[in-house]
């Protein structure tokens, strides 16, 4: 069990770990969208969780560069997006001026908002939850800010537990890849950058895996129903696949990859 002050430490470790990645994180395939057929492929995903934004308010947390909140502007929602990285928001408010789209983008904790109570029609992360160091606490805030029978979107993944397709597949590609029989794919992250990862991600709640299962199990202790979940995302994969190399990309689809929606309840 960590301590609050060792929690404060790995939080501010995080916080400073998505600073130092603003600068290249659009240049990741599977973070920045690179074609019109993974924005489309986005889209239904979206349109079919959480339905189209007619004017609905949404908010969008840890946005990063606001790859997620300009998907949702597309579909007509009123975006907020919360980062607690103001290297990301630089990036995502210049993004956001030079596409001529009106979104708020603020310095914000997703554990503690200083939002408003129902203030959202709809909240969405993606690969935030991963990362969370108090998951039930952050799950609390997400229901309390969102309105009676507004809808909570996660798209996240596994990132520890690769089954043994997934570990051959990603071998042989590293395997070709050194010998130049295969062109290497863009980085993820920075080489330089992997020690901090692997520290931080030996650290957080989810540090044996961030199972969907799991994931909904602390939802509904937390009050949200129903919660579902969704693990075809085989749309988005393809349309990213002509990025990431043939055989990375296979490993990408065989990773637990997933969506999940969970409601929060109408007053009786």
């Amino acid at each position: 069990m960590q301590t609050a002050g060792a929690n404060f430490n790995l939080r501010e470790e995080i916080k400073a770990y998505w600073s130092a990645r603003a600068e290249t994180f659009d240049l990741s395939p599977g973070h920045e969208i690179f074609s019109e057929d993974e924005r489309a492929a986005w889209h239904d995903l979206i349109r079919k969780h959480l339905g189209p934004g007619n004017g609905r308010k949404a908010l969008d947390l840890a946005s990063g560069t606001g790859v997620i909140s300009h998907l949702m502007d597309d579909l007509g929602y009123h975006v907020t997006g919360i980062d607690w990285s103001e290297a990301m928001l630089e990036r995502a408010r210049a993004k956001a001026a030079s596409r001529g789209r009106i979104m708020r983008f603020h310095l914000g904790d997703a554990e503690n908002m200083l939002e408003a109570d129902s203030a959202y029609d709809v909240v969405v992360t993606r690969h935030l939850v991963w990362t969370l160091v108090d998951p039930q606490a952050c799950f609390r805030e997400w229901l309390r800010v969102l309105k009676p029978g507004g809808k909570l979107l996660i798209i996240d993944g596994d990132f520890v537990n690769a089954s043994f397709a997934e570990r051959l597949v990603k071998r042989a590609a590293t395997f070709l890849e050194r010998y130049n029989l295969v062109k290497a794919g863009a980085p993820h992250a920075p080489s330089a950058m992997a020690g901090i990862h692997e520290s931080i991600l030996s650290r957080v709640y989810f540090s044996r895996g961030a199972r969907a299962d799991a994931i909904a199990r602390l939802l509904e202790r937390t009050g949200f129903s129903p919660v579902t979940i969704d693990t075809d995302l085989r749309r988005i994969h393809k349309a990213q696949a002509a990025n990431f190399g043939f055989l990375k990309a296979v490993a990408r689809g065989l990773q637990h990859r997933y969506a999940i929606v969970a409601e929060k309840r109408r007053d009786p």
